[in-house]
């Protein structure tokens, strides 16, 4: 690990565009190939803020992972197809604490319900056969060893102290991402009250 494989965002520095179907508001953390557009992204991660119930984007051939970060809560309705429309079923995804996690196809048809007034939500998606990624959350004081094509420490709850191996320990208030690039067997130390989410993503 190089300084130059290291990048702090801050979350001042996302800038908000709207959803791929209008709906809402995203704010790109990282993605790549930097400066890919929603058809052409291999990975990307993302905050969104859902002010109103509605259905999200579809992402075909992506699979996506949520985290609800702040709010009251929301459930995701994903309704599945049966060989007639009578026969279609719909499984919730329910959300109801900050850190819990949601597991889908880009590709479903999802409508989200709101239980009571807005919410900011963690999005990681992945291009599926372009890449594959997990997801953890740490929760107060954590070390692990992480390697990756890209890992990202993202601070859901604030603030964390993270220390990489031969730097400074960096201070990450709540919505800061640390990105480390060609991370090979990365000793990671977290400290603080917070919470990360500790992503990894590896190019098949």
């Amino acid at each position: 690990m190089t300084l130059n494989d290291v990048t702090l965002v801050r979350v001042a520095t996302l800038v908000a565009s709207p959803w791929k179907n209008g709906g809402g508001v995203t704010r790109e953390v990282a993605a790549a190939p930097e400066g890919a557009g929603f058809d052409t992204f291999v990975w990307r991660v993302s905050l969104a803020d859902v002010a109103a119930p509605g259905p999200f984007s579809r992402f075909p051939g992506i699979d996506r992972t949520l985290v609800l970060l702040a709010g009251a809560g929301m459930l995701l309705d994903e309704h599945v197809s049966g060989t007639d429309a009578a026969s279609g079923t719909t499984h919730t995804h329910t959300l109801e604490q900050p850190l819990d996690v949601a597991r889908f196809a880009g590709e479903a048809s999802i409508d989200a319900r709101l239980v009571s007034g807005p919410t900011r939500d963690f999005n990681l998606m992945v291009r599926r056969g372009a890449a594959t990624a997990t997801l953890d959350v740490w929760r107060g004081n954590v070390q692990r060893e992480l390697s990756g094509d890209t890992v990202l420490l993202f601070c859901a709850a604030g603030p964390m102290r993270v220390t990489l191996p031969g730097a400074a320990p960096v201070d990450l208030a709540t919505d800061d991402t640390l990105r480390v690039d060609r991370a090979q067997a990365l000793d990671v130390s977290a400290e603080g009250e917070g919470a990360l989410l500790a992503v990894t993503v590896q190019h098949v």
